[in-house]
């Protein structure tokens, strides 16, 4: 089974919602801003796909931070699993993960290889 990481409340998820639906996916979803993210989760992530991936750079909440934290975040992997994990909208949106890894954010196209 599919599980899709995620806030409800965000255009990318929409899309991906709508399409598995279309296709007729089965998933599960995890709200990471009502439910949090674990580190250990985080550090998968970040382990499979890079921190290129993971880390949304051009979203809010990044430029948010002062630049000390954007350079402590990026300083270490046990830093950015801290960031990741504090300010879960620092996360690109959906992670979906299935059974041949990850698909970060909405890629229509690998949604339909999925099928």
């Amino acid at each position: 089974m599919l599980k899709i990481y995620g806030i409800k409340n965000c255009s990318s998820m929409k899309k991906a919602f709508d399409l598995l639906n279309e296709l007729g996916l089965a998933y599960e979803f995890h709200d990471y801003k009502k439910q949090g993210i674990d580190a250990e989760t985080v550090k998968k992530w970040l382990d499979e796909v890079g921190q290129g991936l993971i880390l949304n750079k051009k979203g809010t909440t990044w430029r948010k931070l002062s630049e000390e934290e954007q350079q402590t975040a990026l300083a270490s992997q046990t830093n950015l699993i801290n960031a990741l994990t504090t300010h879960s909208s620092l996360i690109k949106r959906p992670v979906l993960e299935t059974a041949s890894g990850y698909i970060v954010g909405f890629d229509e196209e690998a949604y339909r290889a999925l099928k």
